[in-house]
């Protein structure tokens, strides 16, 4: 058969083939070049249908994050665990998310169920829209360290025993009373949950008082 032009494509298309390369391979590999070479197509060609990899990013984002009716009327615990389980599907999207100004219409519902979650708390509209900013920001370092521990095959209890160890080895200078003081109260068991961590990082935000450990 003779070759001819490749086939038109949709520009979901594209950004979901985009979506595949930094599923697989991180966002470091995914370059206009490669994106071509994944699609079969020109690299110039790309162009056509977004402005530069600035814009793909934000595409790519708003493409993965659609949550269906799955949040209607969650709480921001459920919206912190969804996000947590959006970006461990997608362990691109952290290292994506900086300075990133994201305003299409999945994000722009995810921001919409936040201020929901936040309505009755009296706080001040600029108020809610940090709250969620530092919670997404929490959720995606969350993410990034357990990815890398996933990567070195470290468990939550090994990383926290040894690095409890670094500190009773440092304790004993007498350099560090307060620290000292902490530890001699006993920091053993299992390491917190993402969920009871993000529920002491709520109620501390929302109220300006933390909740009990759980």
């Amino acid at each position: 058969m003779p070759r001819g032009r490749p086939p038109a494509r949709t520009r979901p298309q594209v950004v979901a083939a985009a979506i595949t390369v930094a599923d697989a391979e991180g966002l470091d590999a995914l370059t206009m070049r490669r994106l071509a070479a994944e699609l079969g197509a020109g690299v110039m060609s790309l162009y056509t249908y977004v402005r530069d990899k600035e814009e793909l990013l934000d595409l790519m984002i708003e493409q993965v994050s659609d949550p269906g009716h799955e949040l209607d009327d969650a709480d921001l615990l459920g919206l912190t665990t969804w996000q947590r389980a959006l970006m461990l599907r997608h362990p691109w999207i952290p290292e994506a998310l900086p300075n990133r100004q994201l305003s299409g219409p999945n994000m722009l519902g995810f921001l919409e169920r936040g201020l929901a979650a936040l309505s009755g708390t009296g706080l001040p509209g600029p108020a809610k829209m940090e709250i969620l900013a530092l919670l997404t920001g929490f959720v995606a370092s969350y993410v990034t360290n357990e990815l890398a521990q996933a990567r070195i095959g470290v468990t939550d209890s090994e990383r926290v025993r040894e690095h409890v160890d670094r500190l009773r080895t440092a304790a004993t200078s007498g350099d560090y009373p307060e620290l000292a003081k902490v530890l001699s109260q006993g920091v053993s068991g299992p390491p917190p949950s993402f969920e009871g961590i993000a529920e002491r990082m709520i109620a501390g935000l929302v109220t300006g008082q933390p909740s009990p450990s759980t």
